[in-house]
């Protein structure tokens, strides 16, 4: 169950890292949250579209706490995390 938890951790850690690479530029994102925006259709559709939808954009970090973003944080604590379940992994096997 810990190992599990464990990789999991990891898991959460390595999509954290992808989204602090696309907030610095390392990398693109996905386009439906960072590239333009086209095929709109008809000028009414779009109109009703931008009344209806707004788009956050993951490619602009919202809110940063000393100077990392909460996607940053997340790798972080996930990592703690994953190093944590690991810990007690090691501790199982040798008992």
């Amino acid at each position: 169950g810990l190992a599990i938890l464990g990789l999991a951790a990891l898991a959460n850690a390595g999509l954290g890292a992808y989204h602090a690479g696309v907030e610095w530029g390392f990398w693109q994102g996905p386009t439906d949250c960072t590239g333009p925006m086209v095929d709109f259709g008809k000028a009414g559709s779009l109109l009703d579209q931008l009344d209806k939808v707004k788009v956050v954009r993951c490619d602009e970090v919202q809110w940063r706490f000393l100077g990392v973003s909460l996607a940053g944080y997340n790798v972080l604590i996930s990592l703690l995390m994953a190093a944590i379940a690991g810990r007690g992994v090691m501790r199982a096997a040798k008992a």
